[in-house]
């Protein structure tokens, strides 16, 4: 029991529970969440190796497109590790601060796609409607900027609360209901006065998804306008046709989230697992499929996979 004796403020150990009401069922529950795993490790890393080894590929749609896949591991990989040990082995514990730092990679990396999912929208009105200026207007400059500033507003608004978690006595114990350490799933844990953490989560959350919603869909409006004006219909098709692909990566990345929030708020009586579910859907979901939207709908992309196991082919002949 010394393993969860508290400290002067907070435990040394959280006991991650994994899916409540599903314990029994961990080891069919990790089958299609290692599949899923799986498959964003090896799309994601080969996207990365694709355009890192086609120069021509290093142009700013799929610059943009490697910051994504990128994100996509580093966002899997910050849960599903530690996930599939629960699963498999029961392997519960996780240190406090190793909980604030997985909670940290979490939103962080969330909000950093968010942004990235963005500049992708303003890369697509640029390539649209100003096709001229494309090259002058996103030079890699400017691309390394718009990185490195979706760093600094992620990093910026998720500093704070690894500090404010831990200034809270933990007296409701260390068990978190949860497959991760998500920030208010350890808050629910605090004793004293939450409210700042309970605003301050909600107010992200919101000022994330409101204003970065906003702008991608002021973009696809002046996208749509520059569409309807082009003379021809295959022009018209050929430039939508541009666009499929990141729209499909918007859906794939906000419609969980949608859900999730609506589920919250109109089926609070739903059984915990439901909603855990779909934080891991949320989590699981967009890494997996976003190297395949992007195989499958972007020819540069599919043609550079498909020549890179022809080539393997060829010599094992």
């Amino acid at each position: 029991m010394s393993a969860y004796n508290m400290t002067s403020t907070h435990p040394a150990v959280f006991l991650l529970m994994g899916i409540p009401g599903l314990q029994h069922l961990h080891i069919w529950i990790s089958i299609p969440f290692c599949s899923a795993y799986t498959l964003a490790l090896l799309g994601n890393s080969t996207l990365l190796f694709i355009i890192r080894a086609d120069a021509a590929l290093h142009e700013p749609m799929y610059l943009f497109l490697a910051m994504l896949a990128a994100i996509d591991l580093v966002l899997s990989s910050s849960t599903l590790p530690k996930m599939l040990a629960i699963f498999w082995f029961r392997d519960q514990e996780i240190s406090f601060y190793g909980c604030l730092v997985q909670m940290f990679f979490l939103h962080s990396f969330s909000i950093m796609e968010s942004a990235v999912l963005l500049a992708m929208a303003f890369d697509r009105y640029v390539a649209i409607c100003k096709p001229l200026h494309y090259t002058t207007i996103l030079t890699k400059p400017l691309i390394i900027k718009i990185g490195m500033t979706a760093v600094a507003r992620a990093v910026t608004l998720m500093t704070p609360l690894p500090f404010l978690l831990r200034r809270f006595h933990y007296c409701r114990g260390p068990v978190i209901a949860h497959c991760y350490c998500e920030h208010m799933a350890v808050v629910r844990l605090a004793c004293g006065d939450t409210r700042f953490n309970n605003i301050y989560g909600i107010a992200v959350a919101m000022f994330i998804v409101v204003l970065d919603l906003l702008f991608v869909i002021l973009s696809y409006i002046f996208i749509l306008q520059a569409v309807l004006q082009l003379a021809s219909q295959e022009a018209r098709y050929k430039a939508f046709g541009t666009c499929v692909s990141h729209i499909s990566a918007i859906l794939a990345f906000y419609t969980p989230v949608v859900i999730s929030s609506v589920m919250h708020r109109v089926a609070r009586q739903a059984a915990p697992h439901v909603h855990i579910l779909l934080a891991n859907f949320y989590l699981l979901f967009p890494p997996m499929v976003n190297p395949i939207i992007y195989g499958v709908k972007t020819k540069q992309i599919r043609d550079r996979f498909l020549g890179l196991f022809l080539r393997k082919d060829a010599k094992g002949e």
